[in-house]
């Protein structure tokens, strides 16, 4: 597929925006963030925890029309707050009982059978919950940097007819393998361009908007409620709860639109996959 813009509908030059409110189902302050930054803000999409405590919660409150993908997690990065996987998975814990914390920890000790198991069980019973499922994400990059990580999540994308949120080429350097062209060699798609906003994200994201490339861009951004919880366990709670508050801006529509940028889904790339076979 040459220009998943002109796939899309769209013309060559036309600028593309995913914003995405991630961490769905990690703690209640996230879920509640994720929703509203949907809900009542301008995110276009969101990403779910599954083994996140409030992931029930989230399956209870979902909307047919949210467009939510599946973010898959073998890591638990918290200091004092812990999740773990949904199945028998010796290798993929920690001496804590939760995931690892750090991808080295992870690399270094998980079985791929059993990071395959709990992979496709994550899938499995966010479908039963009841999510339609619109794109496949990985948290912190565990599942894009290393290349026997990634054959695992590439096919359970295949198989589920799933788009993949990939980085673009700094990450595919780092990663010293090709991922995006494998993707792409399987049919799988994915934004043109990737954006993480990490600290000052109305600076940040104002300069993402002016500098905003044709194709497909998303925006992540990690909001939550401002919730003594978070702050308790989150150095960086601060930081997500002006996520929540940028999103909310209801002056952002304006400025997304004096950018020329539009807003779009996962689920228009999803269908588009799929009916491209």
């Amino acid at each position: 597929m040459d220009s998943l813009a002109k796939a899309l509908g769209y013309g060559p030059k036309d600028r593309l925006l995913i914003i995405s409110a991630d961490l769905l189902g990690s703690t209640h302050a996230a879920t509640a963030g994720c929703f509203s930054a949907m809900r009542d803000g301008h995110a276009t999409t969101s990403t779910l925890m599954m083994p996140g405590p409030w992931s029930r919660h989230a399956a209870d409150n979902t909307r047919p029309d949210d467009d939510i993908g599946i973010h898959l997690t073998l890591n638990s990065e918290l200091d004092c707050f812990r999740w773990g996987p949904l199945t028998y998975a010796p290798s993929l814990l920690d001496g804590d009982g939760g995931f690892p914390r750090t991808l080295p920890d992870l690399w270094d000790h998980a079985d791929l059978d059993e990071v395959r198991r709990e992979l496709s069980a994550q899938v499995e019973r966010a479908l039963l919950w009841g999510f339609d499922l619109t794109h496949i994400s990985t948290h912190m990059g565990a599942l894009q940097q290393r290349p026997e990580f990634f054959d695992v999540m590439l096919e359970l994308a295949i198989e589920a007819r799933l788009p993949i949120r990939l980085e673009g080429d700094p990450a595919q350097d780092s990663a010293g393998f090709p991922f995006r062209e494998l993707a792409a060699a399987e049919g799988i798609l994915s934004p043109d361009h990737f954006k993480l906003v990490r600290g000052g994200a109305r600076q940040h994201f104002m300069s993402t908007l002016k500098h905003l490339k044709p194709g497909v861009t998303e925006v992540v951004f990690e909001p939550a409620i401002a919730a003594e919880e978070l702050r308790a366990i989150d150095p960086s709670a601060t930081q997500r709860v002006d996520d929540l508050t940028l999103i909310t801006d209801r002056r952002l529509a304006d400025l997304i639109d004096s950018s020329g940028a539009r807003l779009i889904g996962y689920r228009q790339i999803r269908d588009l996959q799929r009916a491209a076979g």
